[in-house]
Parts: C-alpha cells; sequence; structure tokens
C-alpha cells in the first residue's frame, strides 16, 4: 500500500508541475491583442519593408523633330538596310547586281512604286512614315550603289 500512496503523490505533484508550466508559458506566447487592425498594420509595415529599392519605367520615347527630308543614304541604314544589307525575307543584297538587274531594268518608277506599296515581305514604305520625296531618294541612292 505504501508504493500506491506514493504513486499518487507523484501523479499529482506531475500534474501541479504541468499546471504551473502552463499557466507561465501560456501568456507569454499568446497574442497580446489579436485584433484585425493590428495585423492589416504589421502586413502594412511587412510591405513597406520589403519594398523594392528602386523603381524602373519604360516610356515611348519621342521622335526627333524632324529638320527636313533625310537623305537615301541615312534612310537606306536605318530602314531598308536590315533586310536589304543580309538578304533577310528574300530582300536582295545592296552589293548583289545579279539580283538589282531586273528590278533596275524596270525603271526607277517601278522600284519607287514597290517601296511605297511594299512587296513580297517589305512592307509599304518599309513600314514606316517615309515621304515621297524620302522614297525617292533612297531609291536614287540603291540604284547608284546596285549599278
Amino acid at each position: 500500500m505504501a508504493e500506491q500512496h506514493s504513486s499518487k503523490r507523484i501523479m499529482w505533484a506531475t500534474i501541479a508541475v504541468a499546471a504551473v508550466l502552463i499557466a507561465i508559458i501560456y501568456p507569454l506566447t499568446a497574442y497580446k491583442d489579436g485584433s484585425a487592425t493590428n495585423t492589416s498594420n504589421a502586413a502594412d509595415e511587412a510591405d513597406i519593408r520589403i519594398q523594392p529599392v528602386a523603381r524602373f519605367e519604360l516610356t515611348k520615347a519621342e521622335a526627333p523633330a524632324a529638320s527636313g527630308p533625310r537623305d537615301g543614304a541615312t534612310i537606306y541604314n536605318t530602314v531598308c538596310g536590315a533586310c536589304h544589307n543580309t538578304g533577310a525575307a528574300g530582300a536582295p543584297k545592296i552589293d548583289d547586281k545579279g539580283a538589282w538587274a531586273p528590278r533596275l531594268a524596270q525603271g526607277k518608277d517601278a522600284l519607287i512604286n514597290s517601296v511605297t506599296n511594299g512587296k513580297n515581305a517589305m512592307p509599304p514604305k518599309g513600314g514606316t512614315t517615309l515621304s515621297e520625296e524620302e522614297i525617292k531618294g533612297v531609291v536614287e541612292y540603291v540604284m547608284s550603289r546596285a549599278k
């Protein structure tokens, strides 16, 4: 019987120690104020702490003011050369006299018409807003280089 009495004492002592530990630890781990306003403030503070150091925005660059029509060489190098220097999309290379011979034989007006209205993979006016004077200039430049 003495053993039963001491095991009851050990059991009650263990329960008492556990209750004391729970009474001490629970207040330390429980939230002090669980209201929604404090939770949203914490989220706002976290957003502020993790925001990027810098911001980057892309904007469309304004075209420089044109002082007049550009010359044929400038237009060729900025618009036409992308395809006619490499032969991309079947465009005749500028220095390929054999490929340009039949085109040159049609005359300047036919070439101007091809540039203005587009031909095969080439869009009208090379995909830009060239004036009639600029188109004539670039056709003359190409004809002088392809001869």
